[in-house]
């Protein structure tokens, strides 16, 4: 069978090398782009859109070049794979990756009032490191003493401020009283 001239092997080929470099072009810029998309997404996801055509013209170009059926026959076995294997994908990698958190960023002010431990020892008017526990991972920040005192490696203490990216503790004894 043959297309505008063209042999189907010839057409499948052509489509692999076009869908697959502008799937790859949309994997690598889909995030600049993303909003330019938004109205179709909700109907037809691009990245799914575009892995379907390309999936499609690689089957059905090697399926043409080694079994001698029918070019409609190849068409529908390549598009019934690909339509399987995209549906995989959709559902294993891009619905999971969707819900997952989009970010483990934290701002300064996140930290004032939670509880961590120093691992490198403040000295007097110097600087030490703490480290604090989340539920989005963990943070090693760099401390100093908010009333000048040493607090020693493994202490428990509390971050009451921060500022220019520093944290300024007190021993969380010390606070509990307060």
């Amino acid at each position: 069978m043959e297309i505008m001239g063209y042999p189907m092997e010839t057409v499948y080929l052509t489509g692999l090398i076009i869908f697959g470099c502008i799937t790859f072009l949309y994997v690598l810029v889909s995030d600049l782009i993303h909003g330019a998309f938004d109205v179709f997404s909700h109907i037809l996801n691009p990245t799914l859109l575009l892995s379907f055509f390309t999936l499609l013209s690689a089957g059905g170009y090697i399926l043409e070049m080694v079994t001698p059926l029918s070019s409609w026959l190849i068409m529908g076995l390549a598009a019934g794979v690909s339509f399987v294997l995209v549906s995989l994908l959709n559902i294993f990698v891009l619905i999971p990756l969707a819900s997952a958190e989009a970010s483990l960023n934290y701002s300064e002010a996140d930290l004032r009032g939670r509880i961590g431990k120093v691992i490198t020892s403040i000295p007097t008017n110097g600087f030490g490191e703490v480290f604090i526990e989340g539920i989005s991972g963990n943070i090693a920040k760099t401390a100093v003493s908010l009333n000048n005192e040493p607090i020693g490696q493994g202490e428990k203490i509390l971050i009451v401020d921060v500022k220019s990216g520093v944290v300024h503790v007190l021993p969380y004894e010390q606070a509990a009283m307060l």
